[in-house]
């Protein structure tokens, strides 16, 4: 009986600690395609959120664009001006994809160079699924992986939209898709 009760006390706490923390954060992208609501992922990707809500509460986003669109892979932004000018941004960030989490439809993940640890503000939505992005395990940069740190939780639809614009051969939007603000809830 006692052991019972030692387990009903350890399992109160574990449920008022996660009661306390609350939800998950999350956040609109507005775009000038319609609205995409993201749950982020702060216990998986601490860092990696806090990045990414640090630019979102200094309006960082707003006026940047989805600058590369590929139908069958991912939609990418949050870096660059509709003019292509790449913006000024806080030093690179660790890179957080050993964290468990993949690169499945509908997951957010950072955009990086080949360097592993060199993410700074952009990001990508995965429209499908792409484990080649996930981390392997190994030190190789191509290998490490993309961190993932949140996914859509509504307007997947408009998600979908982007995928399917008109881009040209550098895979850049024929027409401006706009990011014209991400509101942090």
């Amino acid at each position: 009986m006692k052991q019972l009760l030692t387990f009903v006390s350890v399992l109160a706490i574990c449920l008022s600690a996660a009661h306390a923390q609350g939800p998950n954060p999350q956040v609109t992208i507005h775009t000038s395609m319609g609205d995409i609501r993201l749950e982020l992922f702060p216990e998986k990707a601490p860092k990696t959120v806090e990045n990414f809500l640090q630019y979102a509460n200094e309006g960082f986003y707003a006026g940047t664009i989805f600058h590369r669109v590929i139908s069958h892979f991912m939609i990418q932004g949050g870096g660059m001006t509709p003019d292509l000018t790449q913006k000024q941004t806080h030093d690179p960030i660790p890179n957080e994809a050993d964290n468990g989490l993949t690169n499945l439809r509908g997951t957010v993940a950072m955009a990086r160079t080949s360097e592993v640890d060199s993410a700074t503000s952009q990001f990508f939505i995965n429209v499908e699924v792409n484990g080649t992005l996930d981390h392997k395990g190994t030190a190789n940069s191509r290998d490490w992986g993309y961190a993932v740190f949140g996914r859509v939780v509504e307007g997947m639809e408009v998600v979908d939209n982007i995928r399917f614009v008109t881009t040209d051969v550098r895979d850049v939007p024929n027409e401006v898709v706009l990011i014209e603000s991400i509101e942090v809830h």
